[in-house]
Parts: structure tokens; sequence; C-alpha cells
């Protein structure tokens, strides 16, 4: 079985600064990306940012200069360190992992989704 936890959300004031953590663990294969996305209320789900197997990172415009992802592969961890945070960045932030899994001599391809992390920022 192959899972997500994250962990780093909580209150923070605007301009804050929060770093999210996502540590994969279970028969993995091969990661081919992982991202951060977020959720408010109200809203649908939308991409903050992700990176690839092949270092090619993408953000979403609101993010681009306050927010970096980045990953230690020796861990299977993506990180989000989140800058100059604002009222807007407030949401719920989930993580996605798209990877090569196994299950005996099967290997399939799964997108796999965290609980989910809260982020309040107050102004």
């Amino acid at each position: 079985q192959v899972q997500l936890v994250e962990s780093g959300g909580g209150l923070v004031q605007a301009g804050g600064s929060l770093r999210l953590s996502c540590a994969a663990s279970g028969s993995i294969f091969r990661i081919n990306a992982m991202g951060w996305y977020r959720q408010a209320p109200g809203n649908p789900r939308e991409l903050v940012a992700a990176l690839t197997s092949g270092d090619t990172t993408t953000y979403a415009d609101s993010v681009k200069g306050r927010f970096t992802i980045s990953r230690d592969n020796t861990k299977n961890t993506v990180y989000l360190q989140m800058n100059s945070l604002e009222p807007e960045d407030t949401a719920v932030y989930y993580c996605n992992m798209k990877a090569i899994v196994t299950s005996g001599q099967l290997y399939m391809s799964r997108e796999v989704w965290g609980q989910g992390t809260l982020v309040t920022v107050s102004s």
C-alpha cells in the first residue's frame, strides 16, 4: 500500500512563512512527479506547484516568486517552502504523487493523494 503523509500546516500571519512536507512510503518503483494542490472553501482544487523526476517545475501564477518546491529523493519526500504568505493562500493543501508502484510482480501507474493539511493565513 502506498501512502503520502503531510505535515507542516498551521496558522501564520500575513507575510510569514511555512514549510510543508510530504513523505511517500510503500511499494514505490519510480516516482514520476510530486506536487502540491490546494482547495479553499467554495473553490475547486488547484495546482500550486509540481516537480517531475526530470526536475521540471511548474508553479501557479499566484505563487510564483513566493513558493518553492523541492525534494529529497533519499527520503521520497517533497517540500513546499511558502514565503510572503497572504490571506488568499488560506486553504487545505494536498500532496499528490504520480508513480509506478508494485504489487507482487505487477507494475502499475498510480496517482496518490495525501490527507491534506490546513494552512491559515491571518491578515
